[in-house]
């Protein structure tokens, strides 16, 4: 299975951001790839909320994902949209949501999934970011069938909470996306050790495509887009810069992994512990 991922720089403006996305399908598709994988936030990265207001949409009205779903239909391929900000309602007051989309080969939204968990954290002294002030947290795992294959969805700061993969392939998933926009200090320490990690855990693909570089908001993201084998084998990563790679998955490796060390059918339920005193 040939899928294609898409690092990406975006910036505050969603046309502009949908003029690249445009372009990279549409490279993806010359290249023969049966699916494309994005980062998140692939319609707008901008931390001025008060800005980000005035352009997030509602399904119906977002540029990004109508440039999604035609240039589907348009090349015959899989889209899989790591996240847009979303207006969840007509309720301009209401939380966005960040939700991740499937998107078919005749336009059609397939799946979608909302981050669960929410980037609440304290990087340092300086630096506290709280998505959850502006975000709504999903409630939902979701997994869909894709060419050959079962996808199970994520995003970013979900990578962090091994429980959700494990209810994902619980359900059949053996291909994990995982679209992100990790900071520099937490992309250089944690990023490929996670993937890795939910890879071997699971004995499935992770296909996880990043933001990079400096964004007109004045963050900068991590990049090193990668693909992971079932082995924990990191098949690619992207490293700086933004672009498109090809990748290739052998979809038998999966079997192969999960024959060798059947993590996924040892899996057994347990009681919660008892704190002894």
């Amino acid at each position: 299975m040939k899928i294609a991922l898409a690092q990406m720089c975006s910036g505050i403006d969603p046309e502009e951001n949908a003029r690249q996305l445009r372009l990279l399908l549409a490279e993806a598709a010359a290249g023969g790839a049966v699916m494309v994988f994005t980062p998140e936030m692939t319609g707008l990265l901008d931390r001025d909320r008060s800005r980000a207001a005035r352009v997030i949409r509602n399904e119906s009205d977002d540029v990004v994902l109508s440039t999604a779903r035609s240039e589907a239909k348009k090349s015959g391929i899989w889209v899989q949209l790591g996240s847009l900000a979303i207006q969840a309602n007509d309720n301009p007051d209401e939380k966005w949501v960040n939700r991740s989309y499937l998107i078919s080969p005749d336009g059609e939204i397939a799946a979608r999934y909302d981050k669960i968990h929410l980037f609440d954290v304290d990087l340092s002294p300086d630096e506290a970011q709280r998505e959850s002030s502006a975000y709504a947290g999903g409630h939902r795992a979701i997994v869909a069938p894709i060419p050959g294959a079962m996808l199970g969805l994520s995003i970013c700061y979900d990578v962090r909470f091994p429980a959700l993969y494990e209810a994902l392939t619980n359900a059949g998933a053996d291909i994990l996306a995982i679209p992100a926009a990790f900071t520099v200090p937490t992309g250089k320490a944690h990023w490929e050790i996670m993937l890795r990690a939910r890879a071997i855990e699971a004995g499935a693909f992770v296909v996880a495509t990043a933001q990079w570089g400096k964004h007109e908001d004045g963050r900068t993201t991590y990049g090193h887009s990668m693909v992971v084998d079932p082995w924990g084998k990191i098949l690619l990563d992207m490293g700086e810069g933004t672009g498109l790679e090809i990748c290739d998955l052998d979809r038998t490796k999966i079997a192969e992994v999960r024959s060798r060390i059947p993590a996924v059918a040892n899996r057994r339920s347990f009681e919660l512990p008892v704190k002894m005193t």
